[in-house]
């Protein structure tokens, strides 16, 4: 059976400038580490030599979260969505310069005039997503979907969203499953005992079912050794990524034990 790796995303400190951000490298005891192309952490060519300059003396291997803040890959408005792309491509590339093992990206939204326009934010969605893969493909990187909480306007939260996007989307795409997001959305089980082969990646943080605020691990009200032995049912071997902002090193201490 094999046993998932323990990774550490740096979401904890987005809010701390670039430089700290490197300090903390020097400190991570997770050989898996998901940085944030977002805010204060922003990609650019001067800061991915000083993250692999980090990697390469710790032994670190990168996840890449993509931008999120104000980014809608369905925005009906084609400029705003042309210039969303871009970003995201950006960001893409700079992900493969950091030799990244994955690049992590939300879906599309619904907006104001959706009800305007019935069924088109949903293909501009699977076209956008179209786009962003051939651009990983080009350079080389391996990218996924995350599902999203409830009540945020996003179009793929629920086993049913992904479930119809696999029936339309003739392409291989592999899915982040926040386990926080599906907790307020009650269906972590029904994610892992539907997606087993399409799980590529894990983002786990603590809730109380209503709100993604992010809590150390058994700080809210997810069972953690049911979703434990979920995983390990379906010989689940990838990384399991800690997105808590708080109680960070027991939170780290909880999975290993949950893991092990």
């Amino acid at each position: 059976m094999p046993t998932p790796q323990i990774g550490l995303s740096m979401l904890f400190c987005l809010g701390e400038p670039f430089p700290i951000l490197i300090e903390r490298l020097q400190k991570v005891t997770t050989p898996q580490v998901e940085v944030l192309d977002e805010g204060l952490h922003t990609l650019n060519g001067r800061r991915v030599k000083a993250l692999r300059k980090v990697a390469k003396s710790r032994g670190i291997e990168f996840t890449v979260h993509a931008p999120f803040a104000d980014m809608n890959i369905a925005s009906p408005n084609t400029t705003l969505r042309r210039t969303i792309l871009r970003r995201l491509e950006k960001s893409i590339f700079y992900a493969n310069q950091l030799e990244c093992r994955l690049w992590v990206f939300h879906p599309g939204k619904i907006t104001g005039v959706s009800h305007s326009y019935l069924g088109s934010d949903w293909q501009l969605n699977i076209e956008s997503i179209g786009t962003l893969l051939k651009t990983a493909r080009k350079h080389g990187v391996d990218i996924a979907i995350e599902n999203l909480p409830e009540p945020f306007p996003f179009l793929m939260k629920s086993v049913e969203d992904f479930s119809r996007f696999y029936d339309e989307f003739d392409d291989e795409l592999g899915i982040v499953l926040d386990v926080g997001h599906a907790h307020i959305n009650q269906q972590v089980q029904d994610f892992i005992n539907r997606f087993p082969q399409k799980i590529v990646h894990v983002h786990v943080s603590d809730n109380d079912g209503t709100s993604d605020t992010h809590l150390g691990i058994g700080c809210g009200t997810i069972n953690w050794e049911a979703v434990a032995e979920a995983f390990k049912k379906v010989n689940y071997g990838e990384v399991i990524m800690l997105e808590s902002v708080e109680h960070v090193k027991e939170s780290l201490q909880k999975l290993h034990r949950l893991f092990a």
